[in-house]
């Protein structure tokens, strides 16, 4: 039997690792669910005061980018975790609260809660004279330490939480008179009523932000250095990324493209007619925008699209065609860094959001150090954290084996070459992968390096009756 990526293995002689989990969001709950069920011993250390990390509003560990009117752009089917459905009565684009009270059932129905350190934050990871792995937190509540020494270190702890600033500055922006403000701290549109605002991007919180602001502002503008293809959350009545699971995304590339460009062609028309730049890349070639309000709201005439803007000058932004407006308030809609704050950078060193992870998961240089949800999906985090988990397990547990770190870098480096052919160059491409080819190569890993023993096979059970018990060919 052919194992899935995400499908469960056990193998009950092989020696338990003590295992650290950094992070108690939607990557890090997977990684506790899977150690788990897999009876591997840890501890999970979380910083705020509950699980959901930047699906958690207003989060009180101070990391969530979440505003109060956000929903997810992958549909629930596509976002939901294989061993933990969402409720068929969920709404096929569920908001925040939704999405935090689902992260909340699945805990609670796995019994992890206990397992995890709340308001703990880990201030440092480093390896120990035997190879294993020292990690210190310390505690919110009362500032006392804690930690421990630990066989494997699973970092979960999200790439959205440290923003990103136009790089260089503005010129201008240190005198601005308005106020600047990056997307990561913005959360309702009412500060922004009566006032001028320019909106810096063209991503999905761009989008959103442009579409709220401009319903209270006096005017909205939206300024952008390239143009995006911008999807429906619907086609023709059906979720756009079911797609995913439809004969058009098991056909080479080309074809993928061809068919979706014709589809949003058919739906929409020409991006141009809305007073948005056409994109000079295809419409696989970046991530996804995703916004069913933002061309209405242009052909309303109640978001004016700009030129890039390329300076601040008093109460004014200048364009590149050097005509100005006044502005009150900017909003810095361009991504984030990653960062690992608890590690030293000899052992990563995340210039650039460029991480060299061998199937994006692990440390060649590093033993025992993986990485948990450090990916930008075309798809849903959840269930590649899951299944990422699984191959971790996998590789704890002996049943799968690491080629050789070569290896594991002319792998890490033909990645970055497809990304460089595929996506167009920026920091926020660096982690891009497709969910569908993530899932196939994580799965094809598990089966190519799969450790058999001296007693037979195993079995794999189908992550579909996930809550069985998992048992060994006889």
């Amino acid at each position: 039997m052919t194992p899935r990526s995400h499908d469960r293995v056990v193998i009950s002689e092989a020696r338990m690792e003590r295992v650290c989990v950094i992070g108690a969001g939607s990557s890090g709950i997977a990684a506790c669910q899977v150690l788990a069920e897999r009876g591997i011993p840890y501890d999970c250390y979380e910083s705020g005061s509950e699980v959901g990390g930047n699906w958690r509003y207003e989060n009180d560990n101070g990391m969530s980018s979440a505003y109060r009117s956000l929903h997810i752009n992958t549909s629930r089917q596509v976002m939901e975790y294989a061993s933990f459905p969402m409720p068929a009565d969920s709404p096929v684009y569920p908001g925040h609260l939704h999405i935090a009270r689902y992260f909340d059932a699945f805990v609670d129905h796995f019994g992890l809660r206990p397992s995890i350190a709340f308001r703990t934050e880990v201030t440092g990871v480093a390896r120990t004279p035997d190879g294993r792995w020292s990690v210190t937190a310390r505690r919110r509540d009362d500032d006392g330490a804690t930690g421990g020494i630990y066989d494997a270190v699973l970092v979960a702890n999200g790439h959205h939480w440290k923003p990103r600033m136009p790089r260089p500055a503005l010129p201008g922006a240190d005198s601005f008179t308005g106020t600047q403000t990056h997307s990561h701290h913005y959360r309702t549109p009412e500060p922004f009523a009566g006032a001028r605002v320019l909106v810096l991007g063209i991503g999905n919180s761009a989008c959103d932000i442009a579409v709220e602001t401009s319903r209270l502002s006096a005017r909205t503008f939206l300024t952008m250095r390239r143009g995006a293809h911008i999807l429906p959350k619907y086609l023709f009545g059906t979720p756009t990324d079911h797609l995913t699971g439809s004969w058009l995304a098991r056909a080479p590339l080309s074809v993928q493209a061809a068919g979706l460009s014709l589809l949003l062609r058919l739906s929409r028309g020409r991006l141009s007619a809305y007073g948005l730049p056409e994109p000079r890349h295809g419409v696989l070639g970046a991530h996804p925008t995703i916004s069913d309000d933002l061309l209405s709201r242009l052909g309303h005439g109640d978001i004016t699209v700009t030129p890039m803007v390329t300076a601040l000058d008093g109460d004014s932004a200048v364009f590149e065609d050097g005509s100005r407006e006044q502005i009150d308030a900017v909003v810095y809609c361009t991504g984030y860094d990653i960062s690992f704050p608890f590690l030293a950078k000899e052992l990563i060193d995340p210039a650039d959001n460029a991480i060299g992870l061998y199937r994006r998961v692990v440390s060649p240089e590093h033993p025992g150090l993986y990485f948990i949800g450090l990916v930008q999906p075309l798809g849903a985090i959840m269930p590649l954290a899951e299944a990422q988990s699984h191959w971790v397990a996998d590789l704890l547990q002996r049943r799968c084996a690491l080629p050789a770190p070569a290896a594991m870098r002319r792998e890490i480096a033909a990645y970055r070459a497809r990304t460089a052919r595929r996506y167009v160059a920026s920091s926020r491409h660096t982690i891009q992968v497709d969910a569908r080819s993530h899932l196939k190569e994580l799965r094809e890993e598990r089966i190519r390096t799969a450790v058999r023993g001296n007693e037979g096979p195993w079995t794999v059970v189908p992550a579909a009756r996930s809550r069985a018990r998992l048992r060994r060919s006889r």
